[in-house]
Order: structure tokens, then C-alpha cells, then sequence
């Protein structure tokens, strides 16, 4: 029988092969957020999701929800809602206030996980250069965009949200256009839920995932594609 790995000063995680069966990829406790633990995680394919007053507990499920970046990513439909809205859309402009956008719960939701110490855990990343957002804006206003870390040429993404219909989606698409320019191979979206396959994930088993992973975690992607810029679509 499996048991859990208790996380201590050390960073080092267990491999994420051992992680249990019930509950679904729960792998190590403990630790702490700091950004070397947080970056040692996800080039192992490990992430943290806990609930307030909880330990920190680390993942890596099997199957994961993944995504191949597409330039052609969207249904009809929603490409040409995109071609009529005039929003605007942005990367690392608004870090903060897109994941304070991502904390709020939704309607089916009593709480958040995105509590203040893991909002600033992933700023410290993105103050580092480690964690980016992408933004979709009605005028001045936020109205949607999500966050995630890139490992090399994975972009493991970790959030999003939207105030306004197909906002998020306008986001992942941005997303995916950005990472397909750039050849990245993956985007990870961590938990099969209806929602994402709905969206279009596929499903793989942990071993395809970490073989994809380790395959490009360590090549090299130009920083120029994660300076604060705006961007336009291409339909």
C-alpha cells in the first residue's frame, strides 16, 4: 500500500508515480509555497491544490487534462462572436487582478482555493519572470484571462475566469495561438473535469504526460514571448 511522502526543508518531491490511486493523485504533504518548491514541482509534473485551513497537498492525477496548442483553436461559433466584440487582449498586464479574478468562487462554489497566500506565492513566480496572464478587456475593464507557468515548452496552466460570456474562452484562445506560434508542444490542464472537455482537452495517462513533459521541459523558449505586450487574433 501506498503511503504519503511529508514534505520537510527538503525540496526535493517523490516521484510522481507513486501518487495514490484514492484520492485520485494526491502524491506529498506539507512544504511550503516558496518559488524554488513551486518550480521544482511543475518540472516534475506535480502542482499544489488544497483547501483554506488545510496543509499544502501536491498532485499529479492520472489521467490529466491536456491540450495541444492550435492556431485554429474554437469552435465557428465562437470565432465569430470574437471577430464582432471589441475587447482588447493582453499578457502580463494585469497578474494580480487576474488572479484575483480567478479566486472568486462560482455560483456551485462555497469557497476558493486561490486564498492570499497562494495569490502571492504565484506573483513572487511572476515578479521572477516564471508565471504569466493573459487578459481580456472591454475597454478598461478586466473581464476575463487566466494564469500559468511555463516549463520550458509546457504551459501548465493553473486558472481562469471570465465576467462576461465567452471572456475565458477569448483567453484560452489567445493562449493557444500564442504557444502555437511559439512551438510549445502542451498545455496542461491538470484535472479532467466537463468543463475542459467540453473545451476540447484530450485525456492521457500520467506516463504519456511525463514522457511529454521531460521531452521539452528543458528547451529553450526566447523570454521576448513573455514581455507585457498587447496581441491580436488571427481568424
Amino acid at each position: 500500500m501506498k503511503s504519503l511522502s511529508y514534505l520537510n526543508e527538503l525540496i526535493n518531491f517523490p516521484p510522481p508515480e507513486q501518487a495514490l490511486a484514492e484520492p485520485n493523485g494526491l502524491l506529498a504533504v506539507g512544504g511550503d509555497l516558496s518559488p524554488a518548491r513551486l518550480l521544482e514541482a511543475y518540472y516534475h509534473g506535480i502542482f499544489p491544490w488544497f483547501n483554506v485551513n488545510d496543509p499544502i497537498l501536491w498532485w499529479s492525477p492520472n489521467p490529466r487534462a491536456v491540450f495541444t496548442p492550435k492556431m485554429n483553436f474554437g469552435s465557428k461559433s465562437l470565432k465569430k462572436y470574437l471577430k464582432k466584440v471589441p475587447w482588447r487582449y493582453t499578457i502580463n498586464h494585469a497578474f494580480l487582478d487576474v488572479m484575483a479574478g480567478c479566486a472568486q468562487p462560482r455560483a456551485d462554489q462555497n469557497g476558493t482555493w486561490i486564498t492570499p497566500e497562494i495569490q502571492m506565492a504565484y506573483y513572487e513566480l511572476h515578479l521572477q519572470g516564471f508565471a504569466h496572464s493573459f487578459e481580456v478587456w472591454d475597454e478598461d475593464r478586466l473581464i476575463g484571462g487566466l494564469y500559468g507557468i511555463p516549463i520550458g515548452k509546457v504551459f501548465c496552466g493553473e486558472s481562469m475566469f471570465h465576467r462576461q460570456t465567452n471572456a475565458s474562452k477569448a483567453a484560452f484562445t489567445m493562449l493557444n495561438q500564442h504557444l502555437a506560434k511559439h512551438d510549445f508542444a502542451l498545455i496542461d490542464a491538470q484535472l479532467v473535469n466537463p468543463h475542459l472537455i467540453n473545451l476540447g482537452a484530450e485525456t492521457v495517462n500520467r506516463t504519456s504526460f511525463l514522457t511529454t513533459l521531460r521531452q521539452n521541459r528543458e528547451l529553450d523558449v526566447s523570454p521576448n514571448i513573455w514581455l507585457k505586450q498587447e496581441v491580436k487574433f488571427e481568424f
